[in-house]
Formats: C-alpha cells, structure tokens, sequence
C-alpha cells in the first residue's frame, strides 16, 4: 500500500505521518508513505524521521500540476493536509490562502483523477460554518465561513464535493475543532502562549477573551482522518470534535498555571477583524458510523504539549523566529 500525505511536514499532517510510519493504524501496516510539502514558514522537514525506508519526502507544492503527475502515480490514498490555515495572516492577504486552498484542491483532485487514485480525504475545518452562539454544528448545518480563511477552506470542500460528484472520486471529507499537541508552530493559540511564557514574556489575549473554541487533541484528530480513510463513505462529511468547549480566556488560566506563571502575565489587545465568537460541533455522525471517541482528556493533553514544549527548546525556537515577517 502507497499513501500519499500533503502538507506533511506541517503540525497535523507530521503526526499522521509519524503514526502510519510506527504502524499505528490498522489496516495501513507496514505501508509505503510519500511526503509531499512545500515547505513554507509552517512547515520543518524536522517533523518527519529523517531516515526512514518506508517514507519519501518530495519538497513540492500542490500548485504544481507537474509535480503532482510526477508523484502520484501508483498511490492507493491521498490525505489532503495541505492548507494556509492561520486566520490572522489571512485577514491581511487572502490572496495565498486562495491560492492554496482553493486552487491547490482543485489542482491536486485532478491529478487524483488523472492518475486514478482509487481514494481521497480532504481534511477541513469547523471554521467553515461560521459561528454559532448555542447548540453545535452538523454535516448539514450551511456553510457561513467569516473569514479569508475559512472562507477558501468552505470553497475547497465544495470543490472536493463536486469531485466526488461530478467525476466519482471515492472522496470523503472531515471538519475539525481546534488541535494542539506537539510540533504545532508557535504562532498558534496555544504554542504562542506558553513559549512566551517559557520565555518570560506576556501573553496577548484578543478582546475580553471570551472566544469560545472546542479543543481535540491532534493524536485524536489523525485517528479520526484514519476512520474517515478506512470506513467513510464516499461524499460523506464527518465532523470531528473534542467535546472541550473552553473560553480563550480559560485556555489561557490552564497554560499560566501549567507554566508557573500567573495572570499578570496576560495582556488584553485589540480583538481580531470579524472574530467569530463560539464554535461547537456535533460529532454523533463519526461516533456512530465509525466508532470514533476521543481518547486524550483535555488537562492530560494540554500538560503533555506544555512539558513537549518546555523540552524542545531548540525546535520552537527555530519555528517562532525563522519567520522573515517577525510573527
């Protein structure tokens, strides 16, 4: 078995390449994996093993039709990781996350089609219904995305909607709540804060940091894209979340207290463009069909990523201040 997996090297995308590559998904034992990247500022090809005889890395952009048609062939599955996904850097220029999202979907299901690769995961976001202010989301909730971001991710479901529809592409699709977990790049929500915290620097706070945000730990979210890979149907939507509905404000309370810090460290700075105030999804779909549960409490999870941090200097440090931009 052949897998191809994009935006490889990036948080989510490296952990699920880790776990094929130490056998920890059924059915993809001892499976053949291909790494795709572009290696922009998100992505370190340090997330992946740098000697392994299953994995092949291709330093290479989904824009690229050429690549693409160089390496796809003879793949069983593609998981499609690969996304501009920070919404700060996409309410000051949407156009890269047009690009990539958008256009690199597009590019890639073609080749899909061109080269018959027999299945496809797309992985999305719960950003692209919006904002709900109670209950929780459902695969057939509309799409009401509010930012640049989330706005090209929603185009690139539909895009990979109408593959699956228009040309057969045996195609599921999975929306996610918040991930944290190692490897993740520091100008995330929770990296951010505690490396500034290791470092004895305030932490910013948007607005009253009453933002409501569901949390999963990115160990669960790639066993999910598993399920989806191994059982889900075909032009099926499975939303993915954690069941951890916590304020921004309250995320940041757990990160002082696990760093030993306290909230003098906190600074209230101008609220985000458009910032949606509560996602929440609702999971039954995955749960049921496919026998998904979270596995990694909250706490448990949040102590873990601090103490990853706090051991890898060198890797965040890397990470947080190779960015030409200073973000």
């Amino acid at each position: 078995m052949r897998i191809l997996v994009t935006g490889a090297a990036g948080f989510i995308g490296s952990h699920f390449v880790r776990t094929l590559l130490n056998d920890g998904y059924a059915g993809w034992e001892g499976a053949r994996v291909t790494a795709l990247d572009a290696l922009s500022y998100a992505g370190n090809r340090d997330n992946l093993p740098p000697h392994d005889p299953r994995l092949d890395f291709v330093h290479g952009d989904i824009c690229d039709r050429d690549t693409l048609m160089d390496v796809l062939p003879g793949h069983d599955a593609v998981v499609h990781f690969a996304a501009e996904s920070h919404v700060d850097r996409s309410v000051e220029s949407g156009a890269p996350f047009v690009r990539t999202n958008v256009g690199g979907t597009q590019n890639l299901l073609e080749a899909c089609i061109a080269t018959k690769v027999e299945r496809v995961v797309h992985v999305s976001t719960d950003e692209v219904y919006g904002s709900i202010a109670e209950g929780s989301w459902t695969e057939e909730w509309p799409l009401q995305p509010n930012s640049p971001y989330a706005a090209s991710k929603a185009a690139s479901d539909l895009i990979a909607r109408a593959y699956w529809h228009t040309h057969g592409l045996d195609l599921s699709i999975t929306r996610c709540s918040n991930n944290f977990g190692p490897h993740q790049h520091p100008e995330k929500l929770v990296p951010l804060f505690v490396t500034n915290l290791l470092e004895g620097l305030p932490v910013p706070v948007y607005g009253d940091g009453l933002n409501v945000r569901e949390w999963l730990h990115v160990d669960d979210h790639c066993r999910a894209v598993h399920l989806v890979l191994q059982g889900g149907r075909a032009g099926e939507i499975y939303n993915v979340g954690g069941g951890n509905e916590r304020t921004n404000l309250a995320v940041t309370d757990l990160l002082l207290d696990l760093c030993g810090a306290d909230r003098s460290a906190i600074r209230h700075v101008t609220d985000r463009k458009g910032h949606d105030a509560r996602y929440a999804l609702d999971d039954t779909k995955i749960r049921e069909e496919l026998g998904y549960a979270p596995r990694i409490g909250f706490e448990e999870g949040m102590a873990a990523t601090v103490d990853w941090y706090r051991e890898n200097p060198a890797w965040w440090k890397a990470s947080k201040y190779s960015d030409p931009e200073g973000r």
